[in-house]
């Protein structure tokens, strides 16, 4: 049966967008209609601006997020008083709305805004329970925890987007007016020279440089064809970010200079000082705050400098690899702590901290995401395959020989039949390159073995050994 479309008109351009959308394997891509015999795909994005408020709008958002924080602990509260039969959708939606009206500071976050808790609240949930998912237990939301000031604006008409000037554009935002925020990148459907599609929506972030405006954009682009390049495996390390299968090393000045360095680490010993001479319970002194609002804002253009490093390194490596294979690694593992219990304490737990500390820095999980979006744009693929083994494995004979790592740099192969010497890194990604190409090219026997020679006997027909790499194959 063949699914209805209705026909979109804008400007010159005619799409068939379909009612019934077939569940596509990729989350990043919709298929929604064809440009003159092309398919289109739907794409959604992020797009971050700053905004220049006044200081009465910087009070009204703060208010705003304090009370999204608010109804979102009270909601809590109320969902999990019942021992056994959850609140409906429409109760817990009903019990907000009580509360709006009853207490005044609760009523100045918009309806809109408050009924957007609660559907991330009940999504938080969901993640919970869903056993592919990483989520914890939604729990109350507390100063340690240090909760993100945020408002959600659902509905894209209460926003009223206008282009000011190439510079600066103009947004209203619900019970503050209106704000300039920063054009850095054409929306879409804003303006006449606008890509296709529209904004559905935006989230209002507070960060160490002020209020930001996150639009939730709708693109409607050409459905990426299969990528023709080349295919490489990435190791992900420390001293050298980013090492191919094909010997490049991708590496990155430290995010901070050495006088910011040194001026963090002045600020934080500052920091440190006070807060040892302040009395427990009594609130911090303004001069205190001030230190912390410099460290964080020290901390905030590092995190843009990796974000910017990130983006452009993923874009590149996208763009001219088709399959770009990644180690399966459990980061939130590898970065538990070291220092053990009372009864059995651990050991070396300063350099594990330290270790940590730098993977942490790295952002690991990033870069694969990153790379996952951007490959599928372009038609190609992130496989990621099993990590056991890559380090002490030769990527060019395929045997394990004791003694083969011999330092975290070099790696000399011991295998009196090969010999291999070269970098560590470029070896672990060839070993990951090769498992990619064994199980997409049914190269793995039936008993899971990976080594071509040496291995169990086959006894079943060859398969790949994971979901994704049967798709990418």
């Amino acid at each position: 049966m063949k699914p209805k479309y209705t026909v979109i008109r804008k400007g010159n351009v005619h799409l068939q967008q379909y009612r019934q959308i077939r569940p596509s394997t990729n989350p990043v891509w919709n298929m929604v209609g064809a440009v003159s015999g092309q398919e289109m795909a739907k794409q959604r994005r992020g797009h971050k601006a700053r905004l220049e408020l006044t200081g009465a709008q910087v009070v009204a958002l703060d208010e705003q997020a304090s009370a999204a924080i608010t109804v979102w602990n009270c909601l809590h509260a109320y969902w999990t008083h019942f021992a056994g039969k959850k609140p409906t959708l429409a109760q817990a939606d009903a019990a907000i709305r009580q509360a709006r009206k009853d207490a005044d500071f609760l009523a100045v976050l918009p309806a809109q805004a408050a009924q957007a808790v609660l559907k991330t609240y009940v999504q938080a949930w969901e993640n919970f329970f869903n056993p592919n998912h990483p989520a914890r237990r939604p729990t109350f939301k507390t100063k340690k925890g240090r909760p993100r000031l945020a408002v959600d604006v659902p509905q894209a008409s209460k926003l009223r987007i206008v282009r000011l000037s190439a510079k600066w554009g103009m947004v209203t935002v619900p019970m503050v007016g209106r704000v300039r925020f920063r054009w850095t990148k054409a929306l879409p459907g804003i303006g006449k020279d606008s890509p296709a599609g529209k904004v559905t929506g935006a989230r209002l972030v507070k960060e160490a440089g002020g209020w930001h405006i996150v639009f939730r954009t709708e693109r409607h682009v050409p459905q990426p064809v299969p990528h023709r390049g080349p295919k490489v495996g990435i190791d992900r390390g420390i001293t050298v970010p980013l090492t191919l299968s094909n010997g490049d090393k991708l590496r990155h000045k430290p995010w901070l200079t050495a006088g910011e360095r040194e001026r963090l680490l002045r600020l934080e010993r500052t920091a440190a000082r006070r807060r040892a001479a302040r009395t427990k319970g009594e609130p911090i002194s303004h001069r205190l705050a001030r230190i912390y609002d410099q460290i964080a804002g020290l901390r905030a253009k590092a995190k843009r400098r990796a974000y910017d490093w990130q983006h452009q390194t993923t874009t590149a490596l996208a763009r001219k690899y088709s399959a770009i294979v990644v180690e399966d690694l459990h980061i939130v593992n590898m970065m538990r702590s070291a220092a053990g219990t009372v009864e059995a304490p651990g050991s070396n737990v300063a350099q594990k901290r330290g270790l940590n500390r730098a993977i942490s820095g790295e952002s690991w999980g990033r870069t694969v995401a990153f790379l996952t979006y951007k490959s599928a744009e372009r038609g190609g693929c992130v496989p990621r395959v099993p990590a056991q083994g890559t380090s002490q494995e030769c990527h060019r004979c395929h045997t394990t020989t004791a003694g083969s790592r011999e330092s975290q740099s070099r790696f000399v192969c011991k295998n009196v039949r090969c010999g291999w010497i070269g970098n560590a890194d470029t070896n672990a990604a060839g070993n990951q390159l090769h498992r990619y190409n064994s199980a997409a090219g049914s190269a793995v026997t039936g008993r899971g073995d990976l080594q071509p020679s040496g291995g169990s006997v086959k006894r079943q027909p060859p398969r790949a050994t994971s979901r994704a790499l049967q798709e990418a194959a």
